[in-house]
């Protein structure tokens, strides 16, 4: 078996198998020393030479190459290794004998190479596709006719057996479900699954989730997480945008919307991104887990509750580049929100705490002055009244003495 890697960090297996292969010559019990170039037989009475290596004394090199691209597979080796073994380049081919190798030359040394797109893979006799929870595998087999000559054949036949074997890529493509206490499905990728899950926290140190639908209160933050659960730790991810409906539905054209990640770049002056690993400030799309925070508010009609949607994006362990946020080039949400390519969490309801004044305050401070208003007007008519009627009596008390002294 021979590992390689290229620079897509694509695992590569490699199998060199021959129907027979007799090494001739130096090559004996006695002088099988290095048994990374040669090996000895069960019995114990012959050797030959390992996978890669050929000639009588095992001291040549085939410098097999396997190359693991984002659209193609590519195997190559020596011109002078299939030469030594008697195999001209028109009897190369993978299982579909149309897809034939080609003379190449690497560095000044003559190869022999095979080359197909990833398209070409399942009509030039690709095995079918297999995949587990981590990896899809491309297995493909190089083949050379035998050499016939009249009834018999005498030459090996050389059939190299190879494998790419590629992690998830590319992006996400499926619609979460909106689930109070937290969003997540299985997003399907080509040919295999990753999980991906959308949680709010109580605090910013993100260890205790909300557990039902949260009510939070104007201003106080808001702790978003978006991880990979599976497989963890793997790709990295990328919060490409975020935005708040009154609606469950994140399309929607009724009600308000704002926006909070417009392209992975902020687009709410309160919203900051967190270091998974330190919970210092952080960046989008550098590890399989993003925290940012934002500050709660209130669309200005009812209801008083919003939904939170994201996409996301997901990329292989080094290509950094693909999700790593261009902010000097920021396109509209709605582009974003269009692109098949990425994965949507929605997220909600998120209620908001809306404080008001009991009522036993409006009553002091609205009926207890009216009725104050009402006890001083009543005081004084009573005043006016007792006033008028003193005067009337003094008035007629009067007139009664004058009448007396007539």
């Amino acid at each position: 078996n021979v590992h390689s890697s290229n620079q897509l960090s694509v695992v590569l297996v490699l199998l060199l198998g021959f129907t027979s292969q007799r090494v001739e010559g130096i090559c004996s019990v006695q002088h099988c020393n290095d048994r990374t170039r040669c090996v000895l037989s069960k019995d114990q009475r012959s050797c030959k030479c390992t996978t890669g290596y050929y000639a009588d004394q095992c001291d040549k090199h085939a410098n097999i190459k396997v190359m693991c691209g984002r659209d193609h597979m590519a195997i190559r080796a020596t011109e002078d290794f299939f030469k030594y073994h008697n195999v001209s380049l028109e009897s190369l081919h993978f299982p579909n004998k149309s897809c034939r190798a080609q003379r190449k030359v690497v560095d000044g040394v003559p190869h022999y190479m095979s080359r197909i797109s990833k398209d070409q893979y399942l009509t030039c006799g690709g095995k079918p596709l297999e995949k587990n929870h981590t990896h899809i595998f491309y297995s493909l087999s190089l083949l050379s006719e035998p050499q016939v000559n009249g009834n018999i054949i005498r030459d090996p036949v050389i059939k190299i057996n190879f494998t790419c074997i590629h992690p998830y890529i590319k992006r996400a493509s499926l619609t979460f479900p909106v689930i109070p206490s937290s969003s997540e499905t299985v997003i399907h990728v080509d040919e295999v699954d990753a999980t991906i899950q959308m949680m709010l926290y109580t605090d910013d140190s993100y260890s205790k989730a909300h557990s039902s639908a949260p009510t939070i209160e104007l201003r106080d933050k808001v702790y978003v997480e978006v991880t990979v659960t599976e497989p963890a730790d793997f790709f990295l991810l990328m919060v490409s945008g975020c935005w708040a409906t009154q609606s469950p539905q994140p399309n929607t054209t009724e009600g308000y919307v704002h926006t909070l990640l417009r392209h992975g770049c902020v687009d709410d002056q309160t919203v900051s991104f967190l270091n998974v690993s330190t919970g210092q400030s952080g960046r989008n799309g550098d590890s399989s887990s993003v925290r940012y925070s934002f500050d709660m508010f209130r669309f200005l009609a009812e209801p008083h509750e919003l939904y939170l949607h994201c996409t996301v994006q997901l990329c292989e362990p080094d290509d950094h580049k693909s999700c790593t946020p261009n902010c000097n080039s920021i396109s509209k949400r709605e582009a974003v929100r269009a692109n098949p390519t990425l994965g949507l969490l929605s997220y909600g309801p998120i209620r908001i705490e809306m404080p008001d004044r009991p009522s036993s305050n409006i009553l002091m401070t609205v009926v207890l002055p009216v009725a104050g208003v009402w006890t001083v007007s009543f005081f004084l008519i009573i005043l006016i009244t007792v006033a008028k009627a003193g005067s009337r009596r003094l008035a007629k008390m009067g007139r009664t003495d004058n009448s007396v002294l007539t």
